[in-house]
């Protein structure tokens, strides 16, 4: 799980970066929750999202936003963290050009990010979005979904009720050739604390249905 440095728009950005050893794997892009609210790469939530993805064979990649860590710039109400996300993908796609698959992930405000970034790249074939705050940002964008993916709630989630994202789900669920799933994880708050194991299965359970087939040796 080596230390990487992308050239970001603002400057460089911090990035874990995972490289599968299956030839042409998929790649997968994981963001981390706002900024302003202590969210970094190393999240638990998105360090079981990315290690569900590496399990799964895939070469992926977390980094911090800019002004997070040790990425230079600062917050910016998500305009230049979707930048920041383009520029990531940019990366992960020039060292992988011959990846099976593209696909991307995120927590929280991650979520909204990545279900933005999903607009604008028609490269990308699925998403995980967890905890999606569909009650406190605009996900109207999303017409029409352009890729099939799983959202993962929790039931207890009182930042974002869990209606918000069931709505959306359905939503986006009634677009052709388009399947949105929603799994709700029973008693999980926001930050599915105590909860990571159960999310851990989610994520793999939709991966091995829907992504990757091939176990990978995770090191840790």
């Amino acid at each position: 799980m080596p230390e990487v440095i992308i050239n970001g728009p603002e400057g460089r950005l911090e990035g874990r970066y995972h490289h599968s050893k299956q030839p042409n794997a998929p790649i997968a892009l994981l963001l981390h929750p706002h900024p302003q609210h202590g969210g970094t790469m190393n999240n638990k939530v998105v360090y079981t999202l990315y290690h569900g993805f590496v399990r799964r064979g895939f070469s992926a990649l977390r980094f911090n936003f800019r002004g997070v860590g040790r990425s230079q710039g600062t917050y910016d109400r998500g305009e230049g963290e979707l930048s920041d996300a383009a520029a990531a993908l940019d990366w992960l796609q020039t060292l992988n050009p011959n990846a099976g698959a593209c696909w991307i992930g995120g927590f929280s405000f991650g979520a909204w990010i990545g279900m933005q970034l999903l607009m604008r790249r028609p490269e990308i074939d699925g998403f995980i979005s967890v905890a999606p705050p569909a009650n406190m940002f605009d996900f109207g964008f999303l017409a029409p979904c352009p890729a099939s993916g799983l959202i993962i709630h929790g039931s207890a989630d009182t930042l974002v009720p869990l209606e918000a994202p069931r709505k959306l789900a359905q939503k986006l669920s009634q677009q052709r050739d388009i399947k949105v799933e929603l799994k709700v994880i029973e008693g999980a708050d926001h930050y599915f604390q105590g909860k990571m194991d159960e999310l851990a299965q989610a994520v793999d359970a939709y991966l091995a249905a829907h992504g990757g087939r091939r176990l990978a040796t995770v090191s840790r």
